[in-house]
């Protein structure tokens, strides 16, 4: 720790009861040492407000605020008479429409690099990905025979900005949804139309003396959910393939222990690739590579942190050192010589950790500046005046090192980027790409169903214990494992996210696993890649046998650990697009209340799917495998048939027919 930091003492929390990440509780335990406070620190020391956690609580103008009981909470109304069902039900439309619009402007930016990249304004950035293109403007209905592909990028590009500025019609990505889904969102009134106007919309609503009708209100809330998942979420995840590559599987390694002491550490942590790819060709350059020598470095390490890592580590291999709560930890080795953020779940006491450190902190983005920290502004046309700065910034710092460096010495190999794409290819070959392996394996009983595990952590549950606990018991039960975002990490540490880890499948699993060479676990991506999941929940009705909508397929969902506004914007849309979705930690609605019931059984009435909530990691996976073969009964799959697994032979054979 530098000299001149002021120590505190830090007394409140015991680093293996937080955490059950070995190299994050190492690092606390020198945080704690050192006087340096980090977001467990400060979970221990603030309670949650008991009101605002149940959402029982209005702020949405200034004759309150009011507060309501959750304990009695038909016991009285706010002062304009709101009762508990719309206080709730408009505080659940603005989490839905603060989580859509970080996606959407994410989206927009992927958009707008898009537009520079087809338009020639921007030339550091190319389409690395031509068969995606292709195979999007078909499904868009672009033109593309006699075309070229730059000709086609730009219908496609014309075609993909309907999505967030559009005001009447249906987002592009809806017909992607199998036709009984559709048929379902238009019988309820919630297929989307641009994002900006779904999202100005849920915010008039939610204004006092607007909609106060909760069962109207959840008819926005949906709609503005799918205007996320099918629109600003999707169109960014397909731009961001184009541009940067589709992911295929890669080996990588995750951990603490992908830091270097005799290197220059420059660690990226945020969510929008471009910032990355360019930092990757800077810490690339030879006359960089010869400054940090001249300094005393081996080299330059560039690493990443939560998604952006993420999506590095899917495309690239680019080694990740932790998911979201070990972000502080991570500098209190004192050998990282760059922090480099732009947007999204970044926390403001990075700066005081990073300061204690004498790491410089960068934001790079106009969008997310920090108080404190030094800001160097991205810009895609010109993108290396951004990154050979801060590349310039970190050798600079590690010929000054001062603090004491200790590097946890774990790693951990995972293997990532399941794509749809290549999930297709992995199940069917070159030329008979196809789910219908997926579905059979499911259909005979091998695979009981499909869970997606997702999200982030949260200081409020041991870091990493509910995912980890979670999977477990789910393959344990032949329940294949999909994973987006910080959950990844957290697997890949527990070495579920390698091949190897199919032993701890049941027997039909891990049966499949060791046939086709895949783990139990897929990772698909960052956490703006959800979406995927639902393409491949898509692609699991088409290829049939399994129901004619989502709704109908033996899946289920999770956010044991989720934190942000965003997640709840994402269960809400894989809710409305009709999967059974299970959060934990906390949710943020009463229970016993007309608006509870709605979520967590009405709208499965409607023919979607609904919320579940517990805290504990056995009981979510109960819950899960029984809506799973609550759904396999329903299709007529609890029969026993003969267990036979579908090779490829099999599969042509059939075909052949």
């Amino acid at each position: 720790m530098a000299k001149d930091k002021k120590v505190q003492k830090l007394d409140s929390i015991v680093p293996d009861e937080v955490t059950t990440c070995e190299t994050t509780q190492q690092m606390l335990s020198k945080a704690k040492m050192d006087g340096v406070e980090t977001a467990f620190d400060r979970a221990a020391a603030m309670k949650p407000c008991p009101i605002g956690e149940k959402s029982a609580c209005c702020k949405n103008c200034f004759m309150g605020p009011c507060r309501l009981n959750a304990k009695d909470p038909y016991g009285k109304v706010g002062v304009c008479g709101a009762t508990i069902d719309t206080i709730q039900s408009r505080n659940f439309g603005r989490m839905v429409a603060t989580g859509t619009a970080s996606h959407t402007d994410h989206g927009m930016e992927m958009l707008k690099l898009f537009r520079g990249v087809v338009d020639g304004t921007i030339k550091d950035y190319g389409i690395v990905d031509n068969e995606k293109l292709l195979d999007i403007a078909q499904e868009l209905g672009v033109p593309i025979q006699e075309r070229s592909h730059n000709a086609i990028a730009v219908d496609v590009c014309d075609e993909l900005e309907k999505t967030y500025t559009q005001l009447e019609g249906e987002l592009p990505f809806v017909k992607r949804a199998p036709a009984k889904t559709q048929e379902m969102w238009r019988e309820n009134g919630i297929v989307p139309r641009g994002a900006m106007r779904e999202i100005m919309e849920m915010m008039n609503r939610t204004h006092m003396g607007m909609d106060q009708d909760y069962a109207n209100i959840i008819k926005q809330i949906s709609r503005t959910a799918l205007a996320d998942g099918w629109g600003g979420s999707m169109v960014a995840t397909e731009i961001g393939d184009m541009l940067f590559g589709t992911p295929k599987p890669t080996q990588g390694e995750v951990n603490m222990g992908v830091l270097k002491e005799d290197q220059v550490n420059i660690i990226i942590h945020g969510h929008e690739p471009n910032l990355f790819e360019s930092m990757l060709i800077s810490v690339s350059d030879p006359a960089l590579i010869e400054a940090a020598q001249a300094a005393g470095a081996s080299g330059i390490n560039l690493v990443g942190m939560c998604c952006s890592g993420l999506e590095m580590l899917s495309r690239r291999g680019i080694p990740h050192a932790g998911n979201f709560m070990s972000t502080e930890a991570v500098l209190v080795t004192g050998a990282v010589d760059a922090f480099t953020v732009d947007v999204q779940c970044i926390k403001q006491g990075l700066v005081n950790v990073a300061d204690c450190y004498n790491t410089p902190l960068f934001t790079t983005n106009d969008r997310a500046h920090i108080e404190g920290a030094h800001h160097v502004e991205f810009h895609e046309d010109h993108p290396r005046e951004c990154t050979d700065v801060i590349v310039e910034m970190a050798i600079k710092r590690f010929k000054e090192r001062e603090a004491p460096i200790e590097i946890p010495a774990r790693k951990d190999t995972g293997v990532f980027g399941f794509s749809h794409e290549y999930i297709n290819y992995m199940l069917g070959g070159t030329f008979r790409g196809s789910y219908t392996p997926l579905n059979q394996n499911i259909i005979n009983g091998k695979i009981r169903g499909v869970a997606g595990v997702v999200g982030c952590t949260n200081p409020r549950v041991p870091q990493d214990e509910v995912h980890i606990e979670l999977v477990k018991e789910l393959i344990k039960n032949d329940v294949l494992v999909v994973q987006t975002g910080c959950a990844q990490i957290a697997l890949a540490k527990a070495g579920l996210s390698l091949p190897e880890a199919a032993h701890l499948a049941g027997p039909g699993l891990s049966e499949v696993c060791e046939a086709v060479g895949m783990p139990p676990v897929l990772g698909l991506g960052a956490c703006v890649d959800n979406t995927r999941i639902l393409t491949a929940a898509c692609n699991m009705v088409k290829a049939g046998g399994l129901g004619d909508s989502i709704s109908d397929l033996p899946v289920a969902g999770a956010a044991p650990e989720y934190m942000s506004e965003k997640a709840i914007a994402i269960g809400q849309y894989f809710v409305a697009s009709g999967v059974y979705t299970v959060f934990g930690v906390t949710f943020p609605i009463t229970e016993q209340t007309k608006f509870h019931d709605l979520l967590f059984n009405g709208l499965e009435e409607q023919g979607m799917g609904k919320w579940g909530f517990t805290k504990d990691p056995r009981e979510m996976a109960r819950m899960m495998i029984a809506h799973i073969e609550k759904k396999r009964e329903q299709l007529g799959l609890d029969v026993g048939k003969e267990r036979v697994l579908v090779d490829m032979a099999d599969r042509r054979a059939a075909e052949a027919h």
